[in-house]
């Protein structure tokens, strides 16, 4: 009997090498890593630039508070990833992951407006979505599954519809006009709840695992953003899956010239390498506050050893970027061709390296398969006996049903090793699925 606190009911393998795109078990087996985890291996498993720069780190100042001291791990990192983030002045927020850094976005868009003598308790998110699984961030998540043990905790928060273009919740207004209609419902909704009780709108640029990498349409982020700043509401863009190469382009914002007033990363930030999280946020809004006001803080946040691994990574991305685009095409390209014509393949959609395929019982309705039937947990391991490693989501049709095939392979994939994780993933689909 394992002491560990498993995080499902299944008996994993167990991992004891990994290089690449590549991971081994203790039996021998290798797997191809067709999700990076969960999205987060962006660089490469062993990158030894990224091992020997924490080792190095470690070696000199392993940890310090950050109230206490500063380091020069610490801000030779925020000068450099400022240079690429879609913001002016960035000011940033080192945390230890994901859910921290929504917590802590979450908290400073309060103080921001409370600093300018507002109080505007209100936070709009949309369905759907997922920003974590800490109380704060749970409570701007949309996803049901995952709110409902703990309803009573969650609060404060409004709801707009996502961006899901293959089950747009417009269908009178789609293609064309689904825009317009998203940024008139969010003006509705916080003109009812009042403009000046609204602090911040949180949504992910490009959809992550819970509506599977789905892209808005390219008005919808200009339309959106139009209605955020002429009331006052700061805009967070929740970048912790789309950030850092994983869609082409260092965010997934820069595909719409979109420029929030606070982002909030992870997963990639670090490639898996180290727990870190982000926050970062113009200089207008953390100018607004006095200093030492904004009420915050974690033991482990601006650690050293976390900026010397993101550093390293951030570097490390700086040469592998270009190329991912082409890669993400030859996938979607593989992927479409394979199941073009399959019954039970309702989509094949996504950005660079971050492609997802939703599964449906009917084609022709796109009605989603009975959650009972546990479509996406067959699959997943109908791959896993064939040496390849998916990543999933369900509850994307309606909150429960609907099942999601994710791939997002670490950026430095070969050619090849795409090419073998299309055909996989089209074979575990069509075993589990068949024609």
């Amino acid at each position: 009997m394992s002491n560990v606190y498993a995080r499902s009911a299944d008996s994993p393998p167990r991992a004891v090498r990994a290089r690449g795109s590549l991971i081994w078990d203790e039996t021998g087996r290798r797997y191809l890593d067709g999700s990076g985890g969960a999205i987060v291996v962006g660089v490469g498993h062993g990158a030894t630039e990224v091992t020997d720069a924490i080792a190095a780190q470690l070696a000199s100042v392993g940890y310090v508070h950050g109230s206490q001291f500063t380091t020069e791990a610490v801000d030779s990192y925020a000068a450099d990833l400022a240079t690429v983030l879609p913001m002016k002045d960035a000011r940033i927020y080192p945390v230890s992951g994901g859910s921290e850094a929504v917590e802590t976005a979450l908290k400073l868009a309060r103080s921001y407006h409370l600093a300018r003598g507002e109080d505007r308790p209100v936070v709009i998110a949309r369905t759907g979505s997922y920003h974590g699984n800490s109380r704060g961030a749970l409570a701007v998540s949309g996803r049901p599954s995952l709110r409902e043990p703990y309803t009573p905790w969650l609060s404060g928060t409004r709801f707009v519809a996502a961006a899901y273009e293959y089950r747009c919740p417009f269908p009178q207004a789609h293609p064309d006009g689904c825009a317009a209609e998203h940024a008139r419902r969010l003006a509705d909704t916080i003109d009812r709840c009042g403009a000046n009780r609204v602090a911040a709108f949180i949504a992910e640029p490009i959809g992550g695992a819970t509506t599977g990498a789905c892209v808005p349409t390219p008005d919808y982020w200009p339309r959106m953003a139009r209605v955020c700043r002429e009331r006052g509401v700061l805009l967070i863009a929740d970048e912790v899956m789309t950030g850092f190469g994983r869609t082409g382009r260092w965010f997934g914002c820069d595909h719409f010239g979109l420029r929030p007033d606070i982002m909030t990363l992870g997963k990639g930030a670090a490639s898996g390498y180290w727990p870190l999280g982000l926050v970062a946020c113009t200089g207008t809004v953390h100018d607004a506050q006095p200093a030492n006001r904004f009420v915050h803080g974690f033991t482990y946040s601006h650690h050293p050893a976390g900026a010397a691994a993101g550093h390293a990574v951030l570097r490390l991305l700086r040469g592998i970027l270009g190329g991912v685009a082409a890669k993400g095409d030859r996938l979607a390209t593989a992927l479409s061709a394979g199941l073009a014509d399959h019954p039970h393949v309702g989509d094949v959609r996504g950005i660079g390296l971050l492609q997802a395929i939703e599964l449906v019982a009917d084609r022709s309705s796109a009605s989603p398969f009975p959650r009972r039937r546990r479509v996406l947990e067959q699959v997943t391991r109908v791959a896993a006996d064939d040496g390849m490693v998916v990543y999933g989501s369900t509850g994307c049709a309606n909150g429960a049903d609907g099942d999601l095939v994710l791939l997002g392979p670490p950026l430095v994939t070969t050619q090849d090793q795409l090419d073998t994780m299309a055909a996989k993933t089209i074979r575990a689909i069509t075993e589990v699925l068949p024609r």
